[in-house]
Formats: structure tokens, sequence, C-alpha cells
């Protein structure tokens, strides 16, 4: 059974280019910080990635630090900080910050002074938009690539980014800094990046880096993103039209386009995703951890919805290969499932 994949805001897949790009250096020698030819030649791919993304991202190119993933890029900047933060952002925000900013019923976050704030949620899609000017930082995980952003149009100090959410590899992000803004290099050693971010930069992942933010970059300018949106929006009407009781979060705010995230109050989402699992589809439900275990959704909780509802929410996210069919194909087992599940609170 050919599975379909509808969980590009866990990850997305690896993009031909990033894979082709990686592929073409893994027979490179040297060190980037070695002086002898090789290793200049290792480091001037490595300034190559850091101009791709700074021309995708909007970015001044001696603001990026290449990390190992947003986790890191938050720790980084954040560290030894005091910054204002809600409960709707990730983890890696929220035990460096205080969540103590309030978030409405539309998911909207009030601000306050020397805070953090995402441009856009992972389980709900909802954006911030102008909201996040200030910041002192700001996790564009999930909209770069999605959304027509840059850096220099945001008016914060400091973004976190990752690679495997535009199709890039795993394992590798950025922090990337307004000009005279620094961070406090919380990892010693032999002061790689500018001192920022010591140890050997990860050449391959790098790499894969700024040839999937190129790629994302052309599939905004070509309006792939828009057709993605279209679909989803089909998704949901045909969802509506088959589950009265489903609620969609934040249907009536920005939201990014590939995202839905609905909840028929009472069915489990972590049963709607093993149902689905199982008819080989994947999606996911609430917020995963490392053990693999579902918890309810803080993010619903904060916007104040109860923890029926929470704990109910599914997210789908589509990317710019999934087709109708295959949504459709979904929507066709989903209401299977749900008639299974009606039936039985009948």
């Amino acid at each position: 059974m050919k599975r379909v994949y509808l969980d590009w805001n866990a990850t997305a897949p690896l993009r031909k280019e990033a894979r082709e790009a990686m592929i073409s250096s893994l027979d490179i020698i040297g060190n980037p910080s070695s002086v002898h030819f090789e290793g200049r030649l290792v480091k001037g791919l490595i300034e190559k990635a850091r101009l791709q993304l700074s021309e995708s991202f909007g970015c001044d190119p001696n603001g990026i630090i290449w990390t190992s993933g947003a986790t890191e890029a938050a720790s980084l900047m954040m560290h030894n900080k005091r910054l204002n933060c809600s409960d709707i952002e990730h983890e890696c925000v929220k035990s460096h910050g205080i969540s103590n900013l309030i978030v409405n019923s539309d998911g909207i976050v009030e601000k306050a002074d020397e805070f953090v704030l995402q441009g856009a949620n992972s389980e709900t899609g909802i954006c911030q938009g102008e909201n996040i000017k200030g910041a002192v930082m700001s996790d564009q995980v999930q909209t770069f690539g999605k959304l027509p952003i840059s850096f220099n149009w945001l008016d914060v100090d400091s973004a976190i980014l990752s690679a495997h959410k535009i199709g890039g590899p795993k394992g590798v992000g950025a922090l990337i800094l307004a000009d005279g803004i620094d961070a406090t290099s919380i990892i010693k050693g032999g002061g790689q990046e500018q001192g920022r971010r010591s140890g050997t930069e990860n050449l391959y992942g790098i790499i894969g880096f700024g040839a999937s933010a190129l790629a994302a970059a052309k599939d905004l300018t070509d309006g792939v993103w828009e057709q993605v949106s279209e679909l989803r929006n089909k998704m949901e009407m045909r969802i509506a039209d088959i589950a009265s009781d489903a609620i969609f979060i934040g249907k009536d705010v920005e939201r990014l386009p590939n995202t839905s995230n609905f909840s028929v109050p009472g069915w489990k989402g972590e049963t709607q995703v093993m149902n689905m699992d199982l008819a080989g589809f994947a999606i996911s439900a609430g917020s995963a951890c490392s053990s693999g275990k579902v918890k309810s959704s803080q993010a619903l909780n904060a916007m104040g919805y109860d923890d029926i509802t929470a704990s109910s929410a599914v997210r789908i996210s589509l990317g710019p290969s999934t087709t109708e069919h295959e949504v459709m194909n979904f929507v066709d087992a989903w209401s299977k499932a749900y008639k299974k599940y009606a039936v039985k609170t009948a």
C-alpha cells in the first residue's frame, strides 16, 4: 500500500536540490578552519550556502550563525536572558523563557517588553503577522519557505530557522542576527562562526540547507503555496460537510497555507492518528515529545479550548507535492473512521 504523507510541518521530504548538492560534496576533503587549499575550498562552500540563505531569507550573511537546528539556535539567543513568551511557543523557547504572555481565543499573543514570539504556530498554523515587531527573537521555522517574508522586514533582533522544515537535511539550523545584535557563545572551542558557535561546521548539512533555501524561495515565486492553500480549503469544506461537530482552529484568521487543525470533541486525536496510520496516512495530533507519546495541545489550551477539545485535535499539513487525489483519499478514509466513531457514541 502506497502511504500518503500529510505531516509536512513535522518535517518536509528532502528536496532533490538538497540531495544533489550534498552528494556532490561528500568526497571533498578539508577542514574549513585549515588555511591550505583544501580547507579554503570547504570554507568557500560554507560561505556559498551562507549567501544562499541570505538571499532567500533577506538577511545579512554576516548575521547568520550555523547551528545544529532551531533548538540550539533558540538556546544560543536566549541563554541567560529573561524573555517573555507564551504557551504557544515551541518547547525549545518555553524552556528558556517566562511563559506569561496572554493568548486570545484567535491564537494571537498580547505582547510585552523583552519578548519572543513565533511567526506561525506549527500545530494550528495561526500567524502572528506584524505582531512580532520588536521581538528579541522570533521563531520563523514554519513561515520560512511557506510565506513571502524577509528578515529585514520583520523588525526583530533575531530569528531561528530549521533546514528540514523546508526540505533540507535534518540536524542543521541557523540563528539570524540583525545588525548590531550579538549572541553569547555557549559552545566554546575553536571559535568558528565568528566566535559565536565553536565546533567544526556540519558541511553537508549546511550545503543542503543553502540549496533547499533557494529552492523554497523559487516555490514561493512560482505560486506553489497558493495552490496548496486552495487544496487545504477544499479538504476542510469536505470534512465540514461530513462532520458538523468538527471545530476548525484558526479558520477565521491568517494561517499558514498548508495547515489545518480541527477537533471533533470527544474523539481522541491520538486515536484518529492511529486509525489514519493503519489506513496509510501520516497525520499528527497534539505535541509529539521524544518518547513518541502524544500530549494534549498546549497551544489549544492557551487559546481557551478545554482539555477534551484540545486532546481531540488533529493536524493535517500539506506540501507542494501533495495531490488532490491523495487529500480526497484521506478525507474518504477519515470519513469512514468518523462514521464508526459516531455510531459508537450515538
